[in-house]
């Protein structure tokens, strides 16, 4: 029985190792085979719910990311800890099909006084008896980004009466310079 396998090893090996050779990319050719739709998908599910889950990752973050088919997922937006930019970029790497990581987070400068609007704007936001509904959520829907007094709102809401609502509640809090609406509408769902 061990000469059979062993006999078997040896006349399959040369073919083994010829269709390995055959499948390797010739020189010079370095892009793997653009993904397929379904592989696509699954990667953007996979990435979405590698992000959701990050420990550190809140209502103080607004994490976006986008997957190109030849396996690279650009991470874009911005969160308010250094950490939460290594970690998200370390949980996509371990994502089976993709390629490179292309990391485009901003991290938001340290500044008490922005710390301070963050909280007020959050107390506004999900203090009103409309929109505290949100607030129930592992990680509520409406994002608040805080750069040097300017607040960008981002995530989802139900309705565009809660957008409204979120953007005039945001505007009331002292110290805040401007405020950027980018909350989207999902009705319907």
């Amino acid at each position: 029985m061990r000469i059979v396998a062993l006999a078997l090893v040896l006349v399959l090996a040369p073919a083994v190792w010829n269709l390995a050779s055959a499948q390797e990319p010739a020189a010079g050719t370095t892009s793997p085979a653009p993904l397929s739709n379904k592989a696509v998908e699954r990667i953007t599910k996979e990435v979405r719910h590698e992000l959701v889950l990050l420990p550190f990752y809140g209502v103080f973050d607004n994490l976006a990311y986008k997957v190109d088919p030849d396996g690279t997922v650009t991470l874009i937006g911005q969160v308010s800890r250094p950490t939460l930019k290594s970690d998200a970029e370390n949980a996509i790497k371990r994502i089976e099909g993709v390629e490179r990581v292309v990391n485009q987070l901003e991290v938001l400068p340290l500044s008490p006084n922005d710390d301070r609007i963050r909280r007020a704007v959050f107390r506004a936001i999900y203090g009103n008896d409309v929109l505290s509904q949100y607030e129930l959520r592992a990680v509520p829907p409406i994002h608040i980004i805080v750069k040097n007094g300017n607040v960008i709102l981002a995530g989802a809401v139900s309705r565009q009466m809660d957008k409204q609502i979120a953007e005039m509640q945001a505007k009331s809090v002292s110290g805040v310079f401007s405020v950027t609406n980018n909350l989207q509408v999902d009705e319907g769902k």
